[in-house]
């Protein structure tokens, strides 16, 4: 009587391969991690977190408006001076944040930059948005508490609003990227900046109005395309103001440049950067 000969277990089948994600998921993956990475280290080990982010422009704008209540009977547009110093400081406010993080993000990521998975764009990226989003909810949160606190009645026109907050936070991308990199190959050149820029604030129209202005004063604060956002924000606000001054072609002609001119120049020389970080 012959013996059936013992079969042999079928060897496991393989586990089947996971497709690997795209070039684009991999990167958004890695900037949403590096926005995580900072609201933790940036708001979660304070006291008051994201509370001092609000605070900030909040005690800026009721001094502002306290100072000149004493001095003028009524603000340039409308009756609120914290309304009317809000829709001015708050988009430069974010020009000025958005630069200052967007120079300042090699520096912060340096560690990060080793792993071959994080390049210096999603380091700059990452930040930007980050402050972007924040600076967006900070300015809802502010404006909102004006018009309930101070009971204004106004007509609020999103679309002018929206744009000229985008294009501060571009343009400050754009000063961000250019200052990036002269602040590595050239250290002394942090303090030169923060020299030549401090008249900025009083040449930006958070205080006035542009045409407030004398006619030679107008012909050469017009080319601070700040001037120009600060009044495209406050048109959205005030139904009454009329912001002809406005040029979206040299706006966005000065962010394009400056944006393209900044990452060039940080692409060819971001070792050098990331070495004197």
């Amino acid at each position: 009587m012959t013996m059936p000969e013992p079969t042999m277990p079928e060897p496991p089948s393989a586990a089947p391969k996971m497709p690997k994600a795209s070039h684009g998921v991999r990167t958004i993956r890695t900037i949403v991690a590096l926005i995580l990475r900072e609201m933790g280290s940036k708001y979660g080990r304070t006291p008051g977190g994201y509370v001092w982010a609000i605070l900030e422009p909040v005690g800026m704008i009721v001094l502002l408006s306290i100072g000149f209540s004493i001095m003028v009977r009524s603000p340039s547009l409308g009756s609120s001076f914290l309304l009317f110093f809000a829709t001015g400081y708050l988009p430069y406010a974010l020009y000025g944040s958005s630069a200052g993080n967007t120079s300042s993000a090699m520096r912060y990521s340096k560690p990060l930059l080793a792993y071959p998975a994080v390049t210096w764009l999603d380091a700059i990226i990452a930040r930007w948005t980050l402050n972007f989003l924040t600076a967006g909810t900070v300015f809802c949160i502010i404006i909102s508490g004006i018009i309930i606190l101070s009971q204004v009645r106004t007509s609020l026109n999103v679309t002018p609003i929206f744009l000229g907050m985008f294009m501060s936070a571009c343009l400050g991308m754009g000063v961000g990227l250019l200052n990036c990199t002269l602040n590595g190959l050239f250290p002394v050149w942090r303090n030169i900046w923060s020299i030549i820029t401090r008249p900025l604030f009083l040449a930006s129209g958070v205080l006035y109005i542009y045409e407030d202005l004398p006619k030679a004063a107008q012909d050469i604060l017009w080319w601070n395309p700040i001037l120009h956002m600060t009044g495209l924000v406050r048109s959205g606000f005030y139904a009454e103001y009329d912001a002809n001054f406005v040029n979206f072609s040299y706006c966005w002609m000065i962010i394009l440049v400056l944006i393209t001119l900044g990452l060039v120049f940080l692409r060819a020389n971001y070792r050098r950067v990331l070495e004197e970080s």
